[in-house]
């Protein structure tokens, strides 16, 4: 094996080397981040989107019910005005 053929495999290897160093530090860097991120959310006492939704359900469902309840109301009304 020649020299240069030496020196081209060690630099192969110290790029592949610096290559797997940068990609952890960078999920380092991600979890931190993450990590802090969610402190934050968890400190600002934030709402899930699936609470979120189920109550808006909820309430939509209620609406229509008071709804049906009003107008049953109307109606004994009405029949009490007509008696």
């Amino acid at each position: 094996m020649s020299q240069s053929s030496r020196i081209f495999d060690d630099l192969g290897r110290l790029m592949n080397d610096a290559a797997s160093v940068a990609d952890g530090v960078r999920r380092e860097a991600e979890t931190a981040v993450r990590g802090q991120m969610e402190r934050i959310v968890n400190e600002l006492d934030l709402v899930k989107r699936e609470d979120y939704d189920a109550l808006r359900e909820l309430v939509a469902i209620q609406g229509e019910e008071i709804e049906a309840l009003r107008r049953d109301l109307d109606a004994l009304k009405s029949r009490k005005k007509t008696s």
